[in-house]
């Protein structure tokens, strides 16, 4: 039984996501081969062969992977994945956008967000925006999952896996690169940050966001936001937390004006330590949280970041 898992990357590095899909491929067992698909990605290549548990990578160097498009990279990891059990991506954008493509190519049933392995044809994902667990047996051949990164601690490095060339040139031609804007920040990225602080709909306006970046700067963390808060115009949706934002588990996540509502609670409740700031000691935050402060945001992030 081999596993393959698909690399996700930037043709320079390798993101944590990939250490956490390998993660969870060790837990169902066999040989684990890591496939990188894109242009000029050598770089990641080595970093994918220095991960524990990988016994070989796949390296798909050609020009039409390079932005990793989903109509291309589905056809090769299509025909790469018929001789494997089991096909992996993580449950991000990325994986989101190409894998459901693998399985139907594949005449197969995708299982999406697994959280936990019970064996080598039974996963574990949420439901009803994680207020439920289903446990899903699959009987096909190929197994085409995604895999919740929050969910598995990411595998150590210190392995020397063999890298081997695919020159298989996929190329559907049905879609081509534009161009991207990307948010740049000197703050880590939300999905691999160890330290997190949102904001609400507590914090009245984008404005007063800013009283966030002092805590930010000194606990090196990256900052969130509820979905009234992006809904209300206060920041740009790619610091939405939540099951229709991004999924988080830091070490601490700390939340700032954040009732709680069900659908942010399923994007950061697989945080180690919650800390809440809620005016309302009703607020269904408080449930989850390991810590709780009901106090005015406007007074109490000044105290904090004076004492920090």
């Amino acid at each position: 039984m081999a596993i393959l898992v698909i690399a996700e990357h930037n043709n320079q590095q390798l993101k944590a996501d990939t250490a956490k899909a390998i993660s969870a491929a060790t837990q169902i067992g066999g040989d684990v081969h890591v496939l990188v698909a894109g242009q000029g990605c050598d770089a990641v290549a080595q970093q994918a062969a220095s991960l524990q548990s990988v016994s070989k990578v796949l390296v798909a160097d050609q020009p039409c992977y390079q932005h990793q498009l989903a109509e291309n990279v589905s056809l090769l990891v299509a025909e790469l994945g018929a001789n494997y059990s089991h096909i992996l991506a993580s449950a991000t954008t990325t994986g989101k956008n190409f894998l459901p493509r693998v399985a139907a190519l594949l005449d197969v049933a995708q299982i999406s967000d697994i959280i936990a392995v019970e064996s080598a044809d039974t996963f574990v994902r949420p439901i009803y925006a994680g207020n439920a667990l289903a446990t899903v047996q699959s009987a096909d051949a190929i197994k085409v999952m995604t895999v919740r990164s929050a969910a598995f601690d990411a595998v150590a490095e210190g392995n020397s896996a063999p890298v081997e060339p695919v020159t298989a040139v996929k190329d559907a031609g049905v879609s081509s690169f534009i161009s991207e804007e990307l948010t740049k920040s000197e703050r880590p990225e939300l999905t691999a940050a160890r330290v997190i602080i949102s904001g609400g709909r507590g914090m009245q306006n984008g404005e007063n966001f800013k009283l966030l970046d002092g805590i930010a700067d000194k606990l090196s963390a990256a900052i969130g936001a509820s979905r009234a808060a992006v809904d209300a115009g206060f920041v740009p949706n790619d610091m939405q937390v939540g099951q229709t934002g991004k999924i988080v588990a830091p070490e601490l996540y700390i939340a700032v004006g954040i009732s709680g509502a069900i659908q942010h609670l399923a994007g950061m409740k697989d945080s180690k330590v919650i800390v809440a700031i809620n005016k309302d000691p009703e607020a269904p935050i408080f449930q989850v949280a390991d810590y709780g402060l009901v106090a005015d945001l406007f007074t109490a992030l000044p105290e904090l970041e004076a004492k920090l």
